[in-house]
């Protein structure tokens, strides 16, 4: 089953989840902000995007510039960041088995979708 992470303010994230909806398949919703990942989860959805944990980040957000920009940190140290701050997980984000993308351009899931 295809899994997106879903957050419902965000423009990108409605069109992948509507493309999903439009080309009828079968998906599950996964509101990260509601329900954050924990670290684990996050470490094995980085795996899945073949990305570091600092790839993953929202750079535009208020709280990355507050607190994180122009600062150094490690794999694991992003991934606490992460997991404390999940709105600062890029998005939408759309896995299939052991492979996932960002879908930012929504090409990317298409892509994915086709694998």
């Amino acid at each position: 089953m295809i899994q997106i992470l879903h957050n419902n303010r965000c423009s990108k994230s409605r069109c992948a989840l509507q493309y999903l909806e439009n080309e009828h398949i079968a998906h599950q919703v996964i509101p990260y902000l509601e329900n954050p990942l924990n670290k684990e989860e996050l470490r094995e959805l980085i795996n899945k995007l073949g990305i570091t944990p600092e790839a993953l980040v929202r750079k535009n957000e208020a709280v990355y510039k507050e607190h994180y920009q122009d600062k150094t940190f490690s794999d694991e140290e992003w991934i606490s960041i992460l997991t404390e701050n999940p709105i600062l997980i890029e998005r939408p984000i759309v896995i299939k088995g052991n492979k996932a993308v960002i879908g930012r351009p929504l090409e990317t899931v298409v892509e994915l979708l086709k694998a």
